[in-house]
């Protein structure tokens, strides 16, 4: 099963080619879930997107990719877009897996690492399931508390860890084992660095390095 935990379009130089190859995904039946950018790209709605930013507004580099990603895509891509949902559950035997793009009820309120633990023990507690998958902080990482498992995948060409590959997770549920690791593979990022760095958008400069080099540039 694969599952697409959401950030699909906003930053990366081809948003209507990667639509249509998660559509494609989609048919063949990967499960997606919408992420927060996804929303700003969608519908413009920048509070929802980035409630971090309400105080002190949106940067001009985040708004001015989120506007080029839309008007980038058909209307069709978008509707797509709109129709995802924020989260949805599977259950393979008897364990139950949330996939969502932030935490469980939330596409902005991720599992980050300097969390504070009673934060992230309350944020695991809003969900039954045993295998919580998701993503947001673009850092791939898989965190066990004691019966339940928080699965990062990372990022499929925009990583923070200092790995410039695409990073995703596999799971495995064996009756009542669950086990996941971090896989890497590689892509031609200096090629996706470049053409980012081609539009000329506010910030792309940036988002170009963060590609090439796997590390949050700003």
């Amino acid at each position: 099963m694969i599952l697409v935990a959401g950030d699909l379009v906003m930053n990366g130089p081809e948003p209507g080619a990667t639509v249509d190859a998660l559509r494609e995904m989609e048919q063949a039946g990967a499960i997606i879930v919408q992420g927060n950018t996804d929303v700003a790209v969608a519908d413009g709605d920048y509070a929802a997107a980035f409630p971090n930013y309400i105080e002190s507004g949106l940067p001009e580099s985040v708004r001015a990719a989120a506007m080029w990603a839309h008007d980038t895509l058909e209307d069709e891509h978008l509707a797509w877009l709109r129709r995802l949902p924020a989260e949805r559950r599977v259950r393979i035997g008897d364990d139950l897996v949330l996939v969502t793009h932030a935490s469980p009820g939330s596409q902005t309120q991720g599992f980050n690492q300097g969390l504070d633990p009673s934060t992230t023990t309350e944020r695991l507690s809003r969900t039954d399931a045993r295998v919580i998958c998701c993503g947001h902080t673009h850092v791939p990482e898989v965190r066990e508390f004691g019966w339940k498992v928080i699965v990062n995948d990372g990022s499929a060409g925009y990583v923070f860890d200092g790995d410039p590959t695409a990073s995703w997770a596999l799971v495995t549920i064996d009756g009542e084992e669950v086990s996941a690791e971090i896989r890497r593979a590689e892509y031609d990022n200096l090629a996706v660095s470049n053409a980012i760095s081609a539009r000329g958008l506010p910030g792309d400069v940036y988002r170009a390095a963060t590609v090439r080099t796997g590390k949050l540039v700003r």
